[in-house]
Formats: structure tokens, C-alpha cells, sequence
């Protein structure tokens, strides 16, 4: 088998882990594209630091991201005391990765760095109480974030984002120390994964969902969706998952109110910290 033949094939198998039976042909690549497809969440890490200088080499990652208007509007807080952990973890209900992990970030929508320009320069910002305002900010820290995974996955590093902590952003943002006008959007865990915890990725929707031409069109819809539950079904008895299919992941998820965990008073959490949305 020559180079090229081999290459091939595991662009080809790389896809088959991403897509399943479900995959398509392969396209243009490169390291990258590789990388990417295959991330996976991690949630078991090693007690070993992180290397010197890797948090600001995450953090420049980020802020090389995509930002509306170069507004910015999002902080990063990295934890790595234990007991700050801890209770961030009983936050996500126990998630013990946030305390195995030797790093911990918090990425912030923060719309009180902007805010307090208006104070400094006497200037009423009237866009800033909006609903468009608020939804950049955290727009704006989700792609920082996910330059920054992208980043760390480079790095032979591991990640896991934990949006559990939008079940008490109040509690979280005192935890932390926030000013008003700004919440943890989610948090990730960095670290290096436990042997046993590398885990395998984790097949994604046929790209026939996803991807529409010219116009939206739901047509095959279900009968694509059947051969992806069949193969999220294996896959969830592979790993001892609760939810065997999507689709009755989507109907545990979406179904009880209690699946929200909290997160169902957001709106009233965000004007305690000093959201004011119309």
C-alpha cells in the first residue's frame, strides 16, 4: 500500500468514526480536519499540570476568534484551587472531573467591562440592555471557547465543557467574584485524560440533517435519523449510557421540566446579576 492509498483510508476512517455508516466521501484535508474530527469529551484526568505558559497560549487562541464588531465581550477565569473546584462541582451536580481536572475555565459573557467605559466616559450605551446585545456576548464567548478547545486538542491536551454551571449562575458568579452584568456561560475542564477515560468520539447526526441546499427541507429526515439511533443505541451500550437512542435522548432532555436543573430561571438568575434584556 502506498502513502497516498493510506492516507486515504484514514481520512476515510476518521470519518467513519464521526459519521458511522453515514459517512461521506472523503474532501479536501489537512492535520487540522483531522484534529477536529476527532474530538471527544473528556471526563476523567490525570492529577499532572498543565505546562508553564499553556493557559496564555489558550487564552491568545481565544482571543484570535471571531468577535462582533471586536466588541471582546467575554473574560476567562481560570480556578485551579481545589475547594473553588469543589463547590463548582456540587454545582453540577457532582460532576468530579471538575475537581480531577488540574485546570478549570470559566468563560464569561461580560457586559460589565463594557459598562463600565459608559460610566467612565459619562455616555448612555442604549444598546446595551437589548436582547441582540446579550446574545453577541455569548456568541462572542463561545467561539473564544471553542478556539481555545481547538488549541488545547493541538496540544495533546483534553477538554470537556460543563454548561451545569448555568445551574446557579448566582451562586457561580459569587463564587467567583463577578461584577454585575456578567455570568459563566459554561466552564471547561483541561487536563490529560486518564488512560481508561479517552473514550471514543461519539457519531454525530448523518450530515443529510444537518446540511441543507438553498433552501431548508426535512423530507428524509426520519428515515435518516432511524440508522443513526441504531447506531447511537450501540454506541450508548458500549458505554453504559442511560439514553440507548437520539431520539430518546432528545425526549429525556427536552421532555421534564426537571431535565433543566435549575436552568428553567435563568431569566430570573440574569436580573440578579444585573441583566437588564428587552
Amino acid at each position: 500500500m502506498d502513502a497516498l492509498t493510506a492516507e486515504h483510508l484514514d481520512r476515510e476512517a476518521s470519518l467513519r468514526r464521526r459519521y458511522g455508516a453515514a459517512a461521506p466521501s472523503v474532501g479536501p484535508w489537512n492535520e487540522t480536519i483531522t484534529r477536529l474530527l476527532e474530538h471527544r469529551s473528556v471526563r476523567a484526568y490525570r492529577a499532572d499540570p498543565v505546562p508553564a505558559g499553556t493557559l496564555e497560549t489558550l487564552i491568545a487562541a481565544a482571543q484570535s476568534a471571531a468577535t462582533s464588531s471586536n466588541m471582546q465581550w467575554w473574560s476567562a477565569i481560570a480556578v485551579t484551587d481545589p475547594s473553588t473546584k469543589k463547590a463548582l462541582a456540587e454545582i453540577a451536580g457532582g460532576q468530579k472531573h471538575i475537581e480531577q481536572c488540574p485546570l478549570f475555565i470559566a468563560w464569561v459573557a461580560d457586559m460589565a467591562r463594557n459598562q463600565r467605559i459608559s460610566e467612565e466616559q459619562k455616555a448612555d450605551f442604549e444598546c446595551m440592555p437589548w436582547l441582540e446585545t446579550f446574545m453577541v456576548a455569548c456568541i462572542d464567548v463561545a467561539l473564544a471557547a471553542q478556539n481555545a478547545v481547538v488549541a488545547a486538542e493541538s496540544l495533546g491536551l483534553s477538554t470537556v465543557y460543563i454548561g451545569a454551571m448555568r445551574n446557579d449562575p448566582v451562586r457561580v458568579a459569587g463564587l467567583l467574584g463577578l461584577p454585575q452584568r456578567s455570568f459563566v456561560v459554561f466552564g471547561l475542564c483541561v487536563g490529560y485524560a486518564m488512560a481508561e477515560a479517552a473514550g471514543e468520539v461519539k457519531p454525530r447526526l448523518p450530515q443529510g440533517i444537518v446540511l441543507h441546499r438553498e433552501h431548508y427541507a426535512v423530507g428524509r429526515e426520519a428515515a435518516l435519523r432511524s440508522p443513526y439511533d441504531a447506531e447511537m443505541a450501540v454506541f450508548s451500550q458500549r458505554h453504559e449510557l442511560q439514553a440507548a437512542t437520539w431520539t430518546q435522548r432528545v425526549l429525556n432532555r427536552l421532555g421534564p421540566i426537571r431535565s433543566m436543573n435549575g436552568r428553567e430561571r435563568m431569566r430570573t438568575a440574569l436580573a440578579t446579576l444585573g441583566f437588564e434584556i428587552r
